[in-house]
């Protein structure tokens, strides 16, 4: 073979190789960097698109980053929460939002976006705000009912919190529940007594009159009716009898000390069917709260009713307050006393007497300190 031979034979193996070469470049350089900046590009976008929308340290105008109440309605898709959320500011790509859905999905988590009213904050990351949801965060409402209070109080507050109208509480307790709730005693014209005074909290859309009471009711049946239980072989009082009782006794008393010597001046007297001569009870008939500068008048006391326990002996007939444990424990286990009566100083505490003679001498002292103004 010749040399102009040669040469063009290794022409023709080199431009044999150029097409191979060009492909292994394609393979090696050209597709992963292609591939890198694909890659980086759509982690660029999702770091964006599920970072929070504003960012706290940096933000400048008053509020801007504060928590945003929204509502899932029962039954909204995951696509339309995430156009809601997209709108209201709190997330920035209704997009991600559905990607992160569909991964949500793929993990076969148990569950989904539950229905109610959240507070989001714009400051979280999408991941967050979609936990928030799955697990049904939702606005938790606090309400806390004292010890002492009656229905009328109840509804008062409930009315004064934004929660319901006082009339929508107060017909809800006349409707007693005995499905629900067997052990009620019978013929109660209203829950008075049975509503447990302690701290709830409730979903914000769930605060309606019948969930407040339910949720009161369970507590009750809780916290108060294993006691009377435990000891109801211990006690001549049903359970009605023994709330009525409690419930005075919670009225009466305010320093803690004198919670079972009171309960033991009422179990006096009711041994001996004498009124119980409870000021709290005329209060309750008449829809009045005395004080020191406004003591009852004798007309007061001798308004008839059957809450007066001046003129009528026994209880009245029903509850007149939501006792605490310490009143309804206080009340099954009385001191042992010959004390009858008790006048208090208006400093919390109160004079105890054995006759009606100690009793008004008494009466007497703390009149007499009031109008020196001692």
């Amino acid at each position: 073979m010749s040399k102009e031979q040669l040469t063009k034979s290794n022409a023709r193996e080199n431009r044999k190789g150029t097409p191979k070469a060009s492909k292994w470049l394609f393979y090696l350089v050209l597709l992963p960097a292609i591939w890198g900046v694909c890659a980086w590009q759509g982690w660029a976008w999702w770091s964006w698109a599920s970072a929070p929308p504003k960012i706290a340290e940096t933000s400048t105008t008053p509020g801007e980053d504060a928590a945003v109440s929204i509502q899932i309605p029962e039954g909204t898709s995951s696509q339309k929460i995430g156009r809601d959320l997209e709108a209201a500011g709190l997330i920035r790509s209704a997009s991600a939002w559905n990607m992160w859905t569909r991964w949500l999905t793929l993990q076969n988590r148990d569950g989904g976006f539950k229905a109610g009213t959240y507070q989001l904050s714009p400051t979280q990351p999408l991941s967050a705000v979609a936990d928030k949801l799955w697990k049904g965060e939702v606005v938790q409402q606090r309400f806390t009912i004292p010890e002492g209070w009656s229905l009328t109080q109840m509804s008062a507050y409930f009315e004064a919190q934004g929660f319901f109208p006082a009339k929508d509480f107060t017909a809800a307790v006349s409707q007693v529940p005995y499905a629900q709730y067997p052990w009620l005693p019978s013929g109660l014209p209203h829950l008075e007594g049975f509503l447990y005074p302690d701290t709830y909290q409730l979903d914000g859309d769930a605060i309606t009159p019948e969930a407040v009471i339910k949720q009161m009711l369970d507590r009750f049946e809780r916290m108060a009716l294993p006691v009377y239980q435990k000891n109801q072989n211990n006690t001549k009082l049903s359970l009605k009898e023994w709330v009525t009782l409690a419930s005075i006794v919670e009225k009466e008393a305010v320093v803690a000390s004198e919670r079972n010597r009171i309960s033991g001046v009422f179990n006096n007297r009711l041994k001996l069917n004498m009124p119980l001569g409870s000021d709290p009870t005329v209060e309750y008939a008449l829809g009045i709260r005395q004080t020191k500068e406004k003591p009852l008048t004798f007309k007061q006391v001798e308004t008839p009713s059957p809450y007066n326990t001046y003129i009528n002996a026994g209880l009245p007939p029903t509850p007149i307050a939501a006792p605490g444990i310490s009143s309804l424990e206080a009340t099954l286990t009385p001191e042992t006393t010959e004390y009858l009566y008790f006048m208090a100083r208006y400093d919390g505490t109160h004079i105890f007497s054995r006759t009606l003679a100690e009793h008004n001498a008494a009466v007497a002292k703390i009149d007499q300190k009031i109008r020196s103004g001692q």
